[in-house]
């Protein structure tokens, strides 16, 4: 039995070893493992268009929102499967509580005190080409103007339009 045990252990070891950590697309955010026995994978001869709804944000401004992060973690997931840059068109509606994530620097200083920890990652995404469109409705709502913003974040009439037009053109929706 004690042998049983050990050579468990040994098998169980060795495939958790063979999980590896990586960031293959974004590379200071996101981070997925391998998994080399997966039945399902994205296909790298798929374009995949993906519209994602991020609302959720934190509490804690110094550090950045898991919803935020999770679209790096989609981002690599699919480059990690090999599908190309150019396969992979994704349009992110930022709204509500993770509108906080696209202001300038400056700004989310004024707000929270603190510099914000989202402009490394923005900066990431949109040089991969991710769009990033922030509610209109939501800037309105918490008296932000479009001056107040990270470079390259785009302004939308709503996060509600954005979603609509992308599906209506065909992208999958994704809910963080």
């Amino acid at each position: 039995m004690k042998h049983l045990f050990s050579l468990l252990f040994l098998l169980m070891g060795s495939f958790v070893m063979a999980q590896e950590a990586v960031n293959p697309a974004i590379k200071s955010f996101g981070t997925v493992s391998t998994v080399p026995n997966a039945d399902v994978t994205p296909d790298p001869s798929r374009t995949y268009n993906i519209v994602v709804d991020v609302m959720g944000g934190g509490d804690d401004h110094s550090e950045v929102f898991f919803s935020m992060n999770n679209v790096a973690r989609l981002v690599n997931l699919h480059t990690m499967a090999g599908v190309p840059q150019e396969n992979l068109n994704v349009v992110v509606a930022v709204h509500n509580a993770a509108m906080w994530a696209v202001l300038s620097n400056e700004e989310h200083q004024k707000r929270f005190k603190t510099a914000n920890p989202h402009e490394p990652l923005i900066e990431e995404l949109l040089n991969y080409g991710v769009k990033i469109v922030v509610c209109g409705q939501s800037l309105v709502k918490r008296n932000v103007s479009k001056a107040d913003l990270l470079p390259g974040v785009e302004v939308a009439t709503s996060a509600l339009t954005v979603l609509t037009e992308y599906q209506l053109m065909g992208y999958a929706l994704l809910r963080f």
